[in-house]
């Protein structure tokens, strides 16, 4: 049973001391050196007298960051990963709402750490890790073994682990916090349904402070694998990006979809292809299907899994393996929840929507996989996590996804779109996200995405792709009715993302 994340690490750095675990642009920790730096850390955290509290890291990110979250978590304490990336007015309100005591930052993020106004200690990773008196005196035999092993022993698989913060719909983030048993319970799931092992050799591509990174983080200790963080500067060059795949041979990526359509977009594929990539997992946006079939047919080998899930259900909780083709306008299924996890639809009345009557519902979670709700946010917390009405015997937990989902004829959950995507125009009922995907099915458009101009009554698509804009409406006509035409068109350079890589539709929302 797994009842602790970092149960695995030192069986697996005795097993493979000296195999890389994870790979950075200016850095690599084997295992041995990471279950080295993580004990350092926990002792150091301990010996600050903190207990049981959230510790901030931030840092660039690299192996060192991963070891600074691994070292909380052995001190029994928990992570709040921040990152420079981030708008300093969302740093100050993380910090406020958290009230670590601790903040660990390195070299490239000391002189930012010292300016952000932080109440408690500021250390650098080097000052624990490194040639300082701290390290000096903690080495392999003064690491606080006994201390280490009196926390792991009064753990409870309910202890919080992180502190992932999500955006918040005032405009203030909300910091999930997840736990031990949860996060097992996920890796679990995941690394059954995509065969992870010692030979996994993954490409990471999302921020580390998102849940996102969990798919690399854990199963890599659990299992002895390598990750590799592939720089972000390459995500702006397809070629590049897949010589990296290719060099490192990475035969795994769990990606959103944004960043395997700007390979498959700029027509990389007729150059190189990632002849080594095996299991392919992609998810938090609908994948344009001739993106996707651009992608079977240069890798006709390999295992393709669309994932579904909110952070707030400790990352993924249902997936589909591709395993058929699709017809033109047909969406790609999130398929069935993960062992150990239902999905239930209710319509607005809390009624059950069953699978056979193919009408929509919002998608809402039951199960292990919870998180324990919002940090300092009991108000956040009761709306999105409230008890499950179909039952009554109880108490039980559900949390309410704000996603529209139904069953298609073959019993699988398709993601209609979210809740607040659905408008009221001429009289009509519309889903936003139908007509980004009859827009991103028009050959030449790389990326659509659409919002309602509620003071003007107006729907906006805005694009990227070779069609002008009054060609894009005249197209639009010809496979949308009349009231879902979009009455604006706008062309963008490309569709603006957000840090992990979703479409950024505040950025858009303020173009209008």
């Amino acid at each position: 049973m797994h009842n602790h994340v970092l149960k695995d690490l030192k069986k697996t750095a005795e097993k493979y001391p000296d195999k890389a675990a994870f790979c950075g642009e200016h850095s690599t920790l084997t295992f041995r050196e990471l279950d080295e730096a993580v004990d350092r850390i926990g002792t150091f955290v301990l010996a600050s007298g903190i207990r049981r509290s959230p510790v901030v890291v931030y840092m660039e990110k690299s192996p060192e960051e991963v070891a600074a979250f691994f070292g909380i978590i052995r001190a029994g304490s928990y992570y709040v990963p921040i990152d420079a990336e981030m708008p300093m007015v969302r740093i100050h309100l993380i910090m406020e709402n958290v009230q670590a005591p601790l903040l660990i930052c390195d070299e490239s993020t000391a002189e930012a750490a010292s300016k952000l106004g932080f109440g408690g200690r500021i250390v650098r990773y080097s000052e624990i890790c490194g040639d300082s008196s701290f390290a000096k005196e903690n080495s392999e035999a003064g690491i606080d073994r006994q201390a280490l092993e009196e926390v792991y022993e009064s753990s409870i698989d309910t202890d919080p682990l992180y502190i992932v913060f999500t955006s918040g719909s005032t405009g203030v983030p909300k910091g999930v916090v997840g736990c031990h048993r949860a996060v097992n319970d996920y890796i679990d799931q995941l690394s059954e349904v995509l065969g992870f092992s010692e030979e996994t050799v993954f490409g990471n591509q999302t921020p580390l402070y998102l849940d996102a990174c969990f798919k690399e983080l854990y199963p890599t200790i659990r299992y002895g694998a390598t990750t590799y963080f592939v720089p972000k500067t390459l995500f702006m060059q397809p070629l590049k990006l897949v010589q990296y795949l290719n060099e490192h041979k990475i035969n795994t990526v769990c990606w959103v979809v944004s960043a395997l359509t700007i390979i498959s977009t700029f027509g990389t594929f007729k150059t190189e292809v990632p002849k080594y990539l095996k299991t392919i997992a992609f998810g938090s946006e609908v994948f344009p299907l001739k993106q996707f079939r651009m992608w079977r047919q240069a890798l006709p080998e390999a295992t393709f899994t669309n994932l579904y899930g909110p952070t707030e259900g400790t990352g993924m909780c249902c997936y589909y393996r591709v395993d058929r083709d699709f017809k033109d306008g047909e969406a790609i299924p999130i398929g069935r929840p993960f062992d150990n996890t239902d999905i239930i639809l209710l319509d607005e009345e809390n009624r059950e929507v069953t699978k056979e009557s193919g009408e929509q519902g919002e998608i809402c979670i039951r199960g292990t996989s919870l998180t324990l709700g919002y940090m300092n946010n009991p108000e956040k917390t009761s709306e999105a996590f409230t008890l499950n009405p179909l039952q009554k015997g109880w108490p039980e937990r559900i949390y309410r996804t704000g996603d529209i989902g139904r069953y298609n004829e073959r019993s699988e959950l398709m993601f209609v779109s979210r809740k607040d995507f659905q408008i009221k125009h001429m009289g009509h009922r519309i889903e936003l996200g139908e007509i980004e995907v009859n827009a991103q099915m028009i050959e030449g458009i790389t990326g659509a995405a659409c919002v309602y101009d509620k003071e003007k009554g107006k729907i906006v698509l805005f694009y990227s792709g070779d069609k002008e804009e009054p060609e894009m409406k005249v197209l639009l006509k010809d496979s949308l009715p009349r009231y879902m035409v979009p009455n604006v068109t706008r062309k963008l350079a490309s569709i603006p993302l957000t840090s992990n890589g979703k479409t950024d539709r505040v950025a858009l929302q303020a173009m209008i």
